[in-house]
């Protein structure tokens, strides 16, 4: 492949990996920078929605991530404090039919299994670990790009460069472009049990989740149902970087009162043995970039709060985008950037906003958390599901669309 057709990624996540992905199957040599020595099943669970799971199909995974992944029936809203289901807002087969693509729920290591197999079946990509994307200039003919190997410094040349190394990105960094990530005085703690040890109702096909005082809590099969992941979001002060904090069980316990939770919840709390933990940081705005055939993807670009479960879908749909971008502009990559960065800034500033106000519904107290939820009743499944038709209806570029 000519180098006029070489693109260059910093980071092997899903963002990352699903371009390199789109990318070869488009005809463009692709190098991919991943700091880590190795790819490792890092996180817990996460929800694709339609608007993701299409373009993953596109690119051939619909098998490989059927086989791991669950389709949950519902999101089973339920009340904190009673334990009281509230709502059902319908997904399964509906949904699928509905929008054209299903709901998955999955295991973060085996969606970037899938991904990375790919990739690695593919001879027009070149996945280098244990390289961090340190520098880049931009020049008349693209992009060369500084990254270091342990002691050996690397240097690569492509016609743009995608960063796709998460929130606290290091192209990011580079650009001098946005202002540091906002720190949401939330924390998140997750966990991964065996279905086998949590009571029958909660083995269900189903997304639960419970709104209650001051936090509130979601729980799912992974891994074809043989795990549930359990995620507890807390209001909090605790703010250090990271994703994979030790957590303690006395102390999310501590967040989920007895005299504010119900037993039931609680008890479901206690089951892991092991927790961790990461704070909530998000950012007002989408990247919006310069002239230089450089820019982002994924968390880099606009990360946001997970009251939406969008953080991955997102980062899937830049992927498409910025792939068939480069496609279009293949001999202006800089055109190409920017045409991604227009068609995405309005779409991911929705969902920002939306996760943030999602954030205030679940975080309401007292006669507030009363009226939400006898509005949610009144509501019906049905029409609570068709508030999120914006979301899941959406479509990538013709050439990844399944």
């Amino acid at each position: 492949m000519a180098p006029a057709r070489h693109v260059i990624v910093a980071g092997a996540g899903i963002a990352g990996l699903t371009a390199a992905l789109a990318l070869a199957r488009a005809g463009i040599r692709v190098t991919v920078f991943e700091q880590a020595e190795k790819l490792e099943e890092a996180g817990a669970g996460l929800q694709l929605s339609p608007n993701a799971s299409r373009v993953l199909i596109a690119l051939g995974l619909r098998e490989r991530l059927a086989s791991v992944a669950v389709t949950p029936q519902a999101i089973r809203v339920m009340s904190g404090g009673s334990a009281r289901e509230i709502v059902r807002i319908p997904l399964g087969d509906e949904a699928e039919r509905r929008y054209g693509a299903p709901y998955w729920s999955i295991h973060r290591g085996d969606l970037q299994s899938a991904l990375a197999d790919a990739v690695r079946s593919e001879i027009d990509v070149a996945l280098k670990l244990g390289v961090r994307v340190e520098d880049f200039a931009a020049h008349v003919k693209g992009v060369s790009v500084v990254a270091r190997q342990g002691t050996q410094v690397r240097n690569e040349r492509g016609i743009a460069l995608i960063g796709a190394d998460g929130i606290w990105s290091n192209v990011a960094a580079r650009l001098r472009r946005q202002q540091p990530p906002t720190f949401r005085h939330r924390t998140a703690w997750r966990a991964l049990v065996s279905a086998d040890a949590v009571p029958a109702e909660f083995r269900q096909p189903l997304v639960h989740l419970w709104l209650g005082h001051d936090a509130h809590l979601v729980h799912y099969p992974v891994k074809a149902g043989k795990l549930i992941n359990i995620v507890g979001i807390v209001h909090d002060e605790w703010n250090e970087i990271g994703w994979s904090a030790a957590g303690d069980r006395i102390e999310i316990l501590r967040h989920f009162s007895r005299l504010t939770w119900s037993e039931k919840a609680r008890a479901l709390i206690s089951i892991p043995d092991r927790w961790l933990k990461w704070a909530l940081y998000d950012r007002k705005d989408p990247f919006r970039g310069t002239r230089l055939p450089v820019t982002l993807i994924g968390d880099a670009a606009h990360p946001m709060l997970p009251f939406l479960a969008q953080g991955a879908g997102m980062a899937i749909e830049d992927a498409a985008v910025i792939a068939d971008m480069l496609c279009k502009y293949l001999d202006d990559p800089s055109d190409a950037v920017r045409a991604y960065e227009g068609a995405r800034w309005h779409r991911t500033a929705r969902a920002q906003q939306f996760s943030r106000r999602q954030d205030r519904i679940y975080g309401l107290t007292g006669p507030e958390a009363f009226v939400r939820n006898l509005a949610m009743r009144a509501m019906g499944g049905e029409k609570l599901r068709a508030r999120y038709d914006w979301l899941y209806s959406w479509r990538p570029p013709e050439r990844y669309s399944a």
